[in-house]
């Protein structure tokens, strides 16, 4: 009960832990709900619009995060990956804010309807952090009722969360601010420091700089346990744990990992493969 309780208190900071539970013959699977397959919480869509249809290919995947690139240029905030992808009919609002705006509409409220938890847009910012920050918070304002925020130190839990990733100067003008519709991706080095969950509510680090092991062989053990105190700190603090460059080639090694990171108590999943990760926690869920 006490594992439920904590992961009921991080969905209001943007994402909740799905737990599998063990279901006796002749019910539901466990990725069923009442009203049908329920969302993967864990599931995070990296660089998601790389794919034939942002954000709505993850959402049918029923994917609980989602990541978006963005540039500042000429005023308007466009996704992409690489500068030379940029395309002016691709800004944030069109292949996200406005979707998610009237899917929360259609929902009642809720992004995936009578499911309570909040859609974490992870926003990778890639020109000049400030500046590109202070853009963005202009575009969230226009959507007040969307978006988790935080008014002088208080989580005021929203349908969607964003939390600004990327260039770290963004994270002077984020902290100035008393009232936010925005929070803050942090790194490794930020765990156990001042900084409360209420401004980085996301603990989010590169693999392959802090771990060895690619999924084959045995997980060395003090890899492991470092793995696993990295959530225990976290998540004693009301934060989320995220890797990027987890190795993401379907087989048994990127499963290996992914087996890990879930018996670690790991938050987020990180894949370019949508079908793969869906497929592989109700998998998880359904034992």
């Amino acid at each position: 009960m006490a594992g439920t309780t904590r992961r009921r208190a991080l969905t209001t900071l943007g994402a909740a832990l799905a737990g599998a539970v063990a279901l006796p013959a002749g019910t539901a699977l466990a990725s069923e709900g009442r009203h049908g397959p329920r969302p993967l919480w864990r599931a995070h869509a990296h660089n998601d619009y790389e794919h034939p249809r942002p954000l709505l290919d993850a959402l049918d995947h029923r994917f609980g995060s989602v990541e978006a690139d963005i540039y500042l240029v000429d005023g308007q905030l466009l996704v992409a990956h690489d500068p030379e992808d940029l395309d002016p009919s691709r800004t944030l609002e069109s292949l996200y804010l406005d979707p998610l705006a009237a899917r929360v509409r259609a929902g009642h409220g809720r992004v995936y309807p009578r499911e309570a938890g909040s859609l974490q847009l992870l926003i990778d910012i890639k020109t000049e952090g400030a500046s590109t920050y202070l853009e963005l918070d202009r575009r969230l304002r226009r959507y007040p009722h969307l978006f988790t925020s935080c008014v002088h130190g208080r989580v005021r839990p929203g349908a969607v969360t964003a939390v600004v990733s990327g260039d770290r100067a963004a994270r002077a003008p984020m902290a100035a601010q008393r009232t936010r519709r925005a929070f803050y991706d942090g790194r490794l080095t930020d765990l156990g420091t001042a900084a409360p969950a209420s401004f980085v509510p996301l603990i989010s680090d590169n693999w392959t700089l802090n771990f060895t092991w690619q999924g084959v062989g045995a997980f060395p053990a003090a890899e492991r346990r470092r793995l696993r105190e990295i959530t225990e700190a976290a998540h004693a603090r009301g934060q989320r744990v995220r890797f990027w460059a987890t190795p993401d080639v379907a087989g048994p090694a990127r499963d290996a990992v992914w087996g890990e990171l879930l018996a670690a108590g790991v938050d987020h999943l990180n894949t370019d493969d949508l079908a793969g990760l869906e497929a592989f926690l109700d998998a998880r869920r359904d034992r």
